[in-house]
């Protein structure tokens, strides 16, 4: 098999939370494999930027609050100005509320459920529109989660959040495959991020967690370089509506 199915020589991935964690990981990667990047959040990603630019590529950096909607053409717009194009849409931003359901506040509801499914599905409509008005496909990667298929415990606007973006992916791949639109989701394990700092402190529950984990040990974000790399390339072009975990056996097990 030729290697040259698996570079993105000549693309652009706009990645929304490439600062830190899973983002800065797959956004790596892609760049290793030969894309430039579009980075989207709130702060600055000067460390994925070094790490772009040593592994030979351009980062752009798009300033935006994936909280609400507002800024979804702008984020667009910033993206084909700076960059020319947009190849690959990785939706990874995401935020998680730790609470038990009986006290679970509705502002922990909305916030999580804006930011993780509401603003996903709007950027991906958003970068599909221009797409489509090109007549040219492209290939959006969503970061769905185990909780996509597993209930969790004390987080329940991002089980809710996660689970509904497994399923938006289907539904996208439905609409979207036969007009050259890949959209296809990775779903993590646990991974050593901000996200999970909570879990990891907590000896009791890190415990726990490692010892269902057949690969013994929390996921590194380089871990994820490689599935996002498949997806985002020629090498996946009949996958569509796919949930590729990337969980050390977490699901095996």
């Amino acid at each position: 098999m030729s290697a040259n199915l698996f570079s993105l020589e000549g693309q652009v991935a706009l990645v929304t939370g490439a600062n830190t964690g899973l983002g800065q990981g797959i956004a790596v990667g892609l760049a290793e494999a030969g894309a430039d990047i579009v980075a989207v959040g709130r702060s600055a990603p000067s460390e994925t930027a070094q790490l772009v630019a040593k592994a030979g590529r351009r980062l752009h950096a798009v300033s935006a609050d994936l909280s609400s909607l507002e800024p979804i053409g702008r984020v667009v717009d910033e993206a084909l100005a700076a960059a020319g194009r947009i190849d690959i849409l990785v939706n990874n931003a995401g935020i998680i509320r730790r609470n038990d359901s009986l006290d679970f506040t509705e502002e922990d509801w909305d916030a999580v459920m804006d930011t993780n499914l509401k603003t996903t599905f709007f950027l991906c409509q958003a970068v599909a529109k221009r797409w489509v008005e090109a007549g040219r496909g492209g290939k959006i990667i969503n970061i769905v989660s185990m909780l996509s298929f597993q209930g969790g415990i004390r987080v329940p606007s991002y089980t809710a959040s996660k689970s509904g973006l497994a399923g938006l992916t289907k539904l996208l791949c439905n609409e979207w495959a036969g007009k050259g639109i890949n959209v296809n989701a990775i779903a993590p394990g646990y991974f050593a991020t901000n996200n999970t700092e909570a879990l990891r402190n907590d000896e009791g529950r890190s415990k726990e967690i490692l010892g269902r984990i057949p690969a013994g040990r929390w996921g590194d974000p380089k871990d994820l370089a490689g599935a996002a790399v498949f997806l985002a390339s020629r090498a996946s072009d009949y996958m569509n509506g796919a949930i590729v975990p990337v969980d050390g056996g977490w699901l095996a097990r």
